[in-house]
């Protein structure tokens, strides 16, 4: 009997020690400088981080695995998605890449940035770079334009060496977006922008992110609507039509009697 209790807390300590090689391979919390800024990414739309325009946002995470933000994006507003990768000292080429996602789940191109880059082998980090459409107001219901609501951030390794699969990463994420005023307006808008079903957010007083409705929404709220600049350019080109209209008509008028007709009696 002695022997067998000797024989079952040996196994028990053997236990214990390999309990840290099959720890979960999730993202876990990064560091990172912006107070109040997102330190986990999520792993799947659903459990999408929320992120606001202007915050960096950092996670810690494994070669291989799948990193998921949100933010919110409101019309007349031109998005730019910018990713840093810190990559281990040893690793062979890898390539990586980040896609965008409107509340539809529909895919949006990137205007122009490296959206895929690859890393040399052993280099330091990668950069990547999306610099999306200008979000419209409104568009036709065949249209893939992007449209106000929230947008997801993918952002994962496409190629890589068998031997850097799993190996430990630290990554960057920092939305900002761009003003493209009146001259990026269209009439009509949506009567909501679009939103996603679910989304994470941490809680303080749970030990896990619950999935709730997601309500980020832009620093100043959604501004989707019939006003725009565009409208004051409109009335003082108007203005500036009608004066031309009255100087034109002063001066090709004249004294309004044809050259060398008799004066008045």
């Amino acid at each position: 009997m002695r022997a067998l209790r000797v024989l079952s807390a040996a196994l028990l300590a053997l236990g214990l020690a390999a309990a840290p090689a099959a720890a979960d391979s999730s993202p876990s919390p990064g560091e990172s400088e912006d107070t109040g800024a997102p330190t986990r990414a999520g792993t799947s739309f659903r459990t999408a981080t929320e992120v606001e325009q202007g915050q960096a946002a950092t996670a810690r995470a494994s070669t291989g695995d799948y990193l998921y933000w949100s933010f919110p994006a409101d019309a007349g507003r031109r998005p730019t998605v910018h990713a840093t990768v810190k990559l281990p000292e040893s690793h062979a080429a890898e390539t990586w890449q980040i896609d965008v996602y409107d509340g539809l789940r529909r895919r949006q191109a990137c205007q122009y940035g490296a959206q895929t880059r690859t890393a040399g082998a052993n280099a330091p980090s990668v950069e990547l770079d999306c610099v999306l459409r200008t979000v419209r107001a409104w568009s036709e219901p065949w249209a893939n334009d992007p449209l106000p609501g929230t947008y997801y951030v993918r952002l994962t390794a496409l190629r890589l060496s068998t031997a850097d699969l799993g190996q430990a990463v630290e990554t960057e994420l920092r939305v900002e977006s761009k003003d493209m005023g009146g001259a990026a307006a269209v009439d009509g808008a949506l009567s909501e922008p679009l939103m996603p079903g679910i989304a994470t957010r941490a809680d303080k007083d749970e030990e896990e992110d619950p999935a709730v409705l997601a309500d980020l929404e832009p620093e100043d709220g959604w501004t989707s609507g019939w006003w725009s600049d565009r409208w004051i350019w409109t009335a003082a080109g108007g203005v500036l039509a009608a004066l031309a209209g009255v100087a034109g008509y002063r001066l090709t008028r004249g004294s309004g009697r044809p050259p060398g007709a008799p004066p008045h009696v």
